[in-house]
C-alpha cells in the first residue's frame, strides 16, 4: 500500500495526526478540507452555503482521487469522505486505511472548544440547530457501518495526539513484512490484520496451478500437509501437488469423504494419526484444499495437533471464498449443533482460484453466491445493486467481473475481521445475518437437506421480515431481496420442517445474549443493525410463515 488514509467523524483528530504520522515517517500530509477550502477559496461553511453539499462533494471527490493517486502520502479526510463509493474504491486501491473513533459526546465537546477558539462568526454545520448533540449521534450511527471497514481504528476518547501517534508507531513496528511480499500483486484482494499477524487475501484466475510459487512468495517452504475431501482432490490435487513439487515443497496428503458429516471429531481424530505418523512438527504447514468443510476442519486440526501449526486456506468452492476461508473459524460440528467445538486461529495466507467455480455444481455455485449477497445487504449497497444489475454476466460466470465481485467481498469479510477479529466489538456479528434461523435449519435437517448458503438464504428472508414487522426494514428492501435470491435461485422458505428441532437448535446459537438470540437486522441496503429483544413470538410467527410457504 503506497499511502495511509485518515478516516473517522469530525472532532476526532485526523488532521493533527495526520501531520504528526506523515512527520514520523518522512511522508506527506494532505488534508483534503483544507485543500477544497484552498480551492474554492472560501470556507465549508460558505461552500455548504453557496453551492450545497453536492458542490462540497464533487470537489472532495476530485481532491482525494488525486491524493490517493500518489505515493507516500497520509491524507486525512473529511467525516463524510468515505460514503462515497467512488472514494472508497480510491482510498482501497492504494492505502492503508485508519479510522479515528470517539464517542459522540466527546466529539461535540471537541467541536464546541474548537469553535469557542476560532472564534469565527460562522458555525459548523455540525454545531447548528436545535440539537446539535443529537445530530452528531444520528449522522455517525449512519456513517458506523462503513467507518468499520477500515483495516486499523484507534480509539481517540482519551488520548492526546502524541498518544494516538505513539499507538500508530506501536502498531507500524510490529506488522510482519509478509504483510508486504505480495504488494502490487493484482489479485491481492486485502490483507486480514489481525492480533497473530497479517493474512493475505488473494483471488484470481489459475492460481492453484501457481501454488508453489505464491507459497515461496509468502515464507512457507514446508513441509505442507494438504487436507482435501475425495470430490476436490480428482479435480484440483494434481495440480496443486505438481506445483508443490516444482517450487521444492515437499508435501503430503489427506482424502476424506465429502460432506458436512465429515466435519467431526471422528475425522479429525483420523487427521491427527495421519499427521503423527508422519511425524509432523509446529514448523509445517496444513493446507485446506477444498470448500468449507475442508477449510473448517483443517483450521481445527491446525489449531489443536502441536498447539498450533501453519495454516493456509486454499477455498475451491465459492461460499468458501468469499466466507469462510477468511476469518480464522474453525470447528467441528456435535450432533446437538453446528460447530460447537471450534477455535479462533487464522491462517497466513489465502488462495482462491476463481477458475475453480467452473466445475462446481450449480447448487453449490448458488449458495455461495448467498454470502456474497449477504455481504452487500449488510455492508455495501453498490455490491449488492451489482447483484441486481448484472445477474446475468454472474451466473455466466463470466470471468472479470465473477473475480471483481469475489474480491469486493473477500475484502468485505477481511476488513469486518481486522477490526473484530473475535466477534467482541459487536461489527463481527453483522457478518452472521440470517445465521440465526440458518444454522438452526442445518442442524434440524441433521446438515443433509440444506446447503449452508440455502439455509443462510432462508435466515435472511426470515429476519427482513421480522425486521420488516419491527419497523425496521423498510419494504421495498425485503422484496429487494427475495427478488436476487431467487434470481440465483436460493430458497426463500423451508415447507415441512420440523420447527420445534429448528427452535431448539437456534436456543444453542453462539450468538445469543444471555438467555436471548441477538438478530442481526438491515436498516437499508448497506446499513446493518443488531436486536437482541424480538419478541419469541415474532420469531414462532415468522417460522410458521416460512415452513409454510411454498415458493
Amino acid at each position: 500500500m503506497d499511502n495511509i488514509v485518515i478516516t473517522g467523524f469530525s472532532g476526532t483528530g485526523k488532521s493533527q495526526v495526520a501531520r504528526a504520522v506523515a512527520d514520523l515517517l518522512g511522508w506527506q500530509a494532505i488534508d483534503t478540507d483544507a485543500e477544497v477550502v484552498r480551492r474554492a477559496g472560501m470556507p465549508i461553511v460558505r461552500i455548504f452555503q453557496e453551492r450545497g453539499e453536492e458542490g462540497f462533494r464533487d470537489t472532495e471527490r476530485q481532491v482525494l482521487q488525486e491524493a490517493c493517486a500518489g505515493q507516500r502520502r497520509v491524507v486525512a479526510t473529511g467525516g463524510g469522505a468515505i460514503m462515497d463509493p467512488a472514494n472508497r474504491r480510491a482510498m482501497e486501491a492504494t492505502a492503508f486505511l485508519v479510522c479515528l473513533e470517539a464517542r459522540p459526546e466527546v466529539i461535540y465537546h471537541r467541536l464546541e472548544q474548537e469553535q469557542k477558539a476560532s472564534q469565527s462568526p460562522e458555525v459548523r454545520p455540525l454545531l447548528s440547530g436545535p440539537d446539535p448533540l443529537g445530530r452528531i449521534r444520528e449522522l455517525k450511527a449512519q456513517r458506523q457501518p462503513v467507518y468499520s471497514l477500515a483495516h486499523w481504528t484507534i480509539h481517540t476518547d482519551a488520548l492526546s495526539i502524541q498518544e494516538v501517534v505513539r499507538a500508530w508507531r506501536t502498531f507500524s513496528s510490529k506488522i510482519p513484512t509478509s504483510q508486504h511480499s505480495f504488494s502490487g500483486n493484482s489479485d491481492l484482494a486485502a490483507v486480514v490484520e489481525t492480533s497473530t499477524g497479517s493474512c493475505p487475501v488473494l483471488a484470481g484466475w489459475g492460481l492453484i496451478r501457481r501454488l508453489g510459487e505464491l507459497f515461496l512468495q509468502a515464507g512457507i517452504k514446508g513441509p505442507v500437509y494438504v487436507v482435501t475431501d475425495d470430490r476436490v482432490a480428482p479435480l484440483y490435487l494434481g495440480a496443486a501437488e505438481q506445483s508443490l513439487h516444482e517450487a521444492g515443497i515437499e508435501s503430503h496428503t489427506f482424502t476424506f469423504p465429502a460432506g458436512e458429516k465429515s466435519k467431526s471429531l471422528q475425522t479429525a481424530t483420523e487427521v491427527y494419526a495421519w499427521l503423527a505418523q508422519r511425524k509432523a512438527r509446529r514448523d509445517g504447514t496444513m493446507v485446506a484444499l477444498g470448500g468449507g468443510v475442508t477449510g473448517d476442519l483443517t483450521g481445527f486440526v491446525a489449531a489443536t495437533y502441536n498447539r498450533g501449526m501453519g495454516f493456509v486456506q486454499v477455498p475451491t468452492s465459492l461460499a468458501a471464498m468469499v466466507d469462510a476461508s477468511i476469518g480464522g473459524k474453525t470447528a467441528v460440528d456435535l450432533p446437538a449443533a453446528k460447530n460447537l467445538v471450534g477455535a479462533f486461529y487464522q491462517p497466513r495466507l489465502v488462495v482462491a482460484d476463481v477458475a475453480a467455480l467452473q466445475t462446481l455444481p450449480k447448487r453449490e455455485t448458488m449458495e455461495g453466491w448467498a454470502e456474497a449477497i449477504k455481504h452487500g445487504l449488510i455492508l455495501d449497497a453498490p455490491l449488492f445493486r451489482t447483484f441486481e444489475e448484472q445477474s446475468d454476466a454472474l451466473l455466466a460466470l463470466e470471468p472479470e467481473l465473477t473475480t471483481r465481485v469475489i474480491r469486493q467481498s473477500m475484502a468485505i469479510k477481511a476488513q469486518v475481521v481486522s477490526e473484530d477479529e473475535r466477534e467482541t466489538r459487536g461489527v463481527r456479528v453483522l457478518l452472521n445475518y440470517g445465521h440465526t434461523i440458518g444454522h438452526g435449519l442445518e442442524s434440524a435437517t441433521e446438515y443433509g437437506h440444506y446447503l449452508h448458503g440455502e439455509a443462510v438464504a432462508i435466515g435472511m428472508t426470515g429476519a427482513a421480515v421480522i425486521g420488516a414487522r419491527l419497523g425496521i426494514t423498510p419494504g421495498d428492501l425485503l422484496e429487494r431481496q427475495g427478488a436476487v435470491l431467487r434470481r440465483f435461485s436460493l430458497p426463500v422458505a423451508c415447507p415441512g420442517v420440523d420447527l420445534d428441532r429448528v427452535a431448539a437448535a437456534m436456543s444453542l446459537d453462539k450468538k445469543a445474549v444471555g438467555s436471548s438470540l441477538r438478530w442481526v437486522l438491515l436498516e437499508d441496503v448497506g446499513r446493518s443493525t443488531t436486536r437482541n429483544d424480538v419478541p419469541p413470538s415474532l420469531v414462532e410467527e415468522v417460522l410458521e410463515s416460512l415452513a409454510g410457504y411454498v415458493a
